[in-house]
């Protein structure tokens, strides 16, 4: 997955916004005002791409023992979101845009009533 792909796969879904939030590099993907997966477009650029998602702590655990690309999140909540580095081609395309899916169904989940009735 390049990060076109990423960044197509991500925007098509409901009620997404991208971002640039913190500075001019980290693309932060939004649903419902709420972050759901962030990257680096430096790294990218850089040969070292990796996504932050969020994940539910049972999982994360069972990602980072599976995959030894999948660490706990860069400059996110350890338990809670996780960094997916892609750049090592040990992951499917499938697989990461399952993580994906996974991040935002977890802040979709998060969201009030409301919202979720919305999406």
């Amino acid at each position: 997955m390049n990060i076109e792909e990423f960044r197509n796969y991500c925007i098509t879904k409901k009620e997404v916004t991208e971002h640039f939030p913190f500075d001019n590099d980290t693309l932060v993907f939004k649903v419902c005002n709420k972050m759901f997966a962030l990257a680096s477009l430096k790294r990218w650029e850089a040969g070292d791409a990796f996504i932050n998602l969020k994940c539910d702590v049972e999982y994360t655990q069972e990602l980072r023992a599976e995959y030894d690309s999948i660490k706990p999140g860069y400059h996110m909540h350890k338990q809670q979101w996780n960094s997916v580095y892609i750049h090592t081609g040990e992951f499917s395309s499938k697989l990461i845009t399952d993580l994906i899916d996974h991040s935002y169904e977890m802040v979709v989940k998060g969201l009030p009533k409301k919202l979720r009735e919305r999406l």
